[in-house]
């Protein structure tokens, strides 16, 4: 295995800091509890899943405009950004697809069944985001299908107490991004709302030419709790985005993007009310949850609006749990009933694209956890579904955590999920793709083991974990038919495999410095044992927090991505060809200073070393850029 020079000189980095003095700073520990790795919130000690957390504090220190950046820091993660800000993006976990990744907002998922299934990473900004717990392996036995390979939730927050805020940031290319947020904290109520805007002329995408993608976004964020009595709760959260992105196209058909005057306008939204229902003196908890998501996106081109896609989604569940033998045993079921609307308008020579599905889908799941003593923790999941378009699906999650020491613990898990066929593959899209309704769902058999350790008074903490994934009925979407020019999407025979390892490092020097780094090697074959395209053999990443002073923190972030193949489609009858991308490094730099208790100036440095690089073949990405924000609150 050859590991790049910029790997070698993380990895130089991290032995130096740890030959330093620690100077420790001891307190007493809170158990961090994670909502998101079973079907009722758990100590993260608990589980046997690779997790990890991006708290409120990384993402104030980082001040990323979007989310997908700080997602380069998670192990296991690779990012594929078509271009600017606001761009299509696509996140893959281990090696998996795209839509092999379930992302949730406070607990609802916001997967668009209008693209493919994958979750539209353009419409989010990292304003008025708490929390993002991250869950890496498969899902589907608690989450259903398309957690195949993970799962993100993306926690909004709520009011802590009655306050007002609001910030502004000013930036290259003429990105402004402004936004305030309101909050009410009464004993028994609280309500937090949150406006954000952000607009950007962008950059050229296009190998050729200077025209510019612009970007332009506006969320609205809304949640809210009441307290009925001491058993009863009842909460809403909601999240509207508006806005619109400018991209180019290949309208000469010789495989790459040139300068066009096309866009698309998008609205999402998710909305959640949630009953909770906890009996005084008893061991039961209920969960009655009710939500809805749609995704609207209507493309322009020359200022004519073409061709149309939307999708809805609705979700009633019910979770009820009981703890019992002193809370060392806890019993949980799962009803759920979900409601999947697709439609598309367009006109396309090759037929009629004009069309009106849905599918539904029942589940019903139960989930056991057990600690048998201090140190050993086992859990057991399993559920069925029954769809209206595919046979009944069944998928299981067996996982185990034992703690060697008080700093130390070995996990492991195994299961299966499914990942059912898109609107899209199954009936067809725009342009030359015709569908194939007789696809199947793919099946994924993972395994994964790992350990956690404490070192130093618990000022370092390491990470390890070595995964594989076998993937059977993969859907390949790329398969050409010569008699009518135009592709279709079948399932592959042969299983395909994704396999590697995770580490990660964590560490906090003196009281003023930390450092955390993570690596990943991932080897993602298809059947045919070809890598799979934009997935990175090696992935790093270094970050380094330093308080200067007691009121400026200065960030610095270094980010690796390996060399990685993609494919490039040439005029016909030229064959399709497969293209490496070099491997780029990318250096971001954020200084926090805090003026006062409610004042905070913020100074962004991104690809600090204007680093020419892509992520997706034929595509251009933004070289240096700066920005200037700041905060305020009451």
């Amino acid at each position: 295995m050859k590991i790049k020079s910029t790997c070698a000189t993380a990895i130089m980095l991290i032995a130096l800091l740890m030959s330093l003095p620690l100077i420790s700073k001891t307190n007493d520990d809170i158990e961090e509890v994670v909502v998101t790795a079973s079907l009722t919130p758990i100590l993260r000690s608990r589980s046997g899943n690779a997790v990890s957390i991006l708290s409120k504090e990384q993402l104030k220190n980082h001040a990323s405009v979007g989310i997908t950046s700080l997602l380069r820091d998670v192990p296991g993660f690779s990012v594929s950004r078509v271009g600017v800000l606001g761009s299509q993006t696509q996140v893959r976990v281990r090696g998996a697809e795209a839509n092999h990744l379930v992302v949730l907002f406070d607990g609802v998922e916001a997967n668009d069944p209008s693209q493919g299934d994958e979750f539209s990473w353009a419409t989010v900004t990292a304003a008025d985001i708490e929390r993002i717990e991250i869950i890496r392996g498969p899902q589907s036995s608690l989450r259903g299908s398309d957690a195949i390979a993970g799962v993100v939730n993306i926690i909004t927050p709520s009011a802590e107490k009655t306050s007002f805020g609001f910030f502004l940031e000013s930036g290259s290319r003429s990105t402004h991004h402004t936004g305030f947020n309101l909050g009410l904290k009464q004993p028994d109520f609280d309500f937090r709302l949150g406006l954000g805007h952000i607009e950007s002329n962008g950059g050229n995408i296009a190998r050729l030419g200077d025209e510019k993608d612009g970007y332009q976004n506006t969320t609205l964020t809304i949640k809210a709790g009441a307290k009925i009595n001491e058993q009863v709760r009842v909460s809403f959260s909601a999240r509207e985005s508006d806005g619109m992105n400018q991209y180019d196209a290949d309208n000469n058909y010789d495989g790459l993007v040139e300068d066009q005057d096309r866009k698309s306008n998008f609205y999402s939204s998710i909305k959640r009310l949630q009953l909770d229902y906890s009996p005084t003196g008893g061991y039961w908890r209920h969960k009655l949850m009710i939500s809805r998501s749609i995704n609207d996106n209507s493309a322009f081109a020359e200022g004519v609006k073409g061709n149309i896609t939307a999708s809805s989604k609705d979700l009633y569940q019910y979770v009820g749990s009981v703890s019992f033998a002193y809370g060392t045993k806890t019993l949980s079921f799962l009803a759920e009933r979900e409601q999947e609307d697709w439609m598309q308008r367009g006109d396309d020579p090759w037929g009629d694209v004009n069309q009106d599905r849905e599918r539904d889908t029942d589940s019903l799941a139960v989930e056991y956890r057990i600690d048998i003593n201090d140190r050993l923790t086992m859990a057991a999941s399993g559920r069925i579904e029954d769809n209206s378009e595919f046979s009944n699906a069944k998928t299981f999650r067996t996982e185990t955590t034992y703690r060697l020491s008080n700093q130390t613990r070995v996990r492991g898990a195994f299961g299966t999920a499914i990942k059912n066929p898109t609107f899209t593959e199954r009936f067809g899209y725009y342009t030359n793709f015709i569908g194939n309704p007789n696809l199947v769902p793919e099946k994924s058999r993972s395994w994964e083991l790992g350990f956690d350790t404490e070192m130093l008074d618990g000022n370092v903490t390491l990470s390890a974990t070595i995964f594989d994934s076998q993937l059977a009925n993969e859907i390949d979407g790329f398969v050409y038919d010569p008699t009518i020019f135009a592709f279709t999407a079948g399932n592959i025979d042969l299983n395909s495999e994704r396999k590697g390892f995770e580490l990660s490092f964590v560490a906090n020097f003196w009281d003023s410095l930390s450092i955390s780094s993570a690596y990943t090697y991932t080897d993602s074959k298809d059947g045919n044992s070809v890598s799979e395209v934009r997935r990175p053999n090696h992935i790093a990443s270094v970050n380094l927090g330093w308080e200067t002073t007691e009121n400026l923190f200065f960030n610095a972030n270094l980010q690796f991505t390996g060399d990685q193949t993609d494919v490039y489609y040439p005029p016909y009858p030229e064959p399709s060809q497969v293209v490496i991308m070099d491997d780029h490094t990318l250096l971001n730099l954020n200084i926090n200073y805090s003026a006062s208790d409610k004042l905070e100036i913020y100074v962004n440095l991104d690809n600090a070393l204007d680093k020419d690089y892509e992520q997706v073949f034929g595509y251009k990405t933004l070289g240096f850029g700066v920005s200037v924000g700041l905060r305020y609150s009451l």
